[in-house]
């Protein structure tokens, strides 16, 4: 898919519609050497932190992917056309522990421009991103008690920052 490079401030997106509904790719490692793992995320933010466009996920230590998030100084985030939903659902449902669960879609990996990690040939939107801050969720700050219910093991996500260092997508993304 041809993709044009997007100011990261000028990225026209619905936030809520992009985790919520649309499915998510996180991906993180290094390109380059073959060692990386992505899955489909469902939970995060877009904004300005610190006066910088950034994004934040959220991720299970009990996740494949959260090991190379903390050995690795990047991540993507990607979104593809509704004809690779079943790949995303794949992605998400199937751990990298057991295998290289890429090889089981019709996805094709390539490097990205900014950051060690990678993106995706089929990419409609491709968000690069380098980690800038995470902080470990506490139970004891839920001020709703709703929120619990998301962790019955209990194996509370880790929060990422990251600072937005390249965007790249169709044009409907650019403001």
């Amino acid at each position: 898919m041809a993709c044009i490079q997007i100011d990261p401030f000028q990225l026209v997106l619905r936030p809520h519609h992009l985790f919520d509904q649309q499915m998510v790719l996180l991906t993180c490692g290094d390109f380059a050497n073959q060692d990386f793992n992505q899955m489909t995320i469902g939970w995060g933010s877009i904004g300005t932190m610190w006066n910088k466009p950034f994004v934040q996920i959220a991720v299970r230590p009990t996740r494949y992917t959260y090991e190379y998030l903390e050995k690795y100084p990047d991540f993507t985030l990607t979104t593809f056309p509704d004809a690779y939903r079943n790949a995303l659902k794949y992605l998400g449902g199937h751990s990298g522990r057991d295998g290289n669960k890429l090889v089981m879609t019709d996805l094709q990996a390539v490097a990205a421009s900014a950051v060690g990690s990678r993106t995706y040939a089929q990419a409609e939107l491709s968000v690069e991103c380098q980690k800038v801050y995470y902080q470990d969720l506490d139970p004891t700050h839920f001020l709703s008690p709703d929120i619990q219910r998301h962790y019955p093991l209990p194996d509370y996500h880790r929060i990422y920052f990251g600072e937005i260092v390249a965007v790249w997508g169709d044009e409907k993304y650019q403001g």
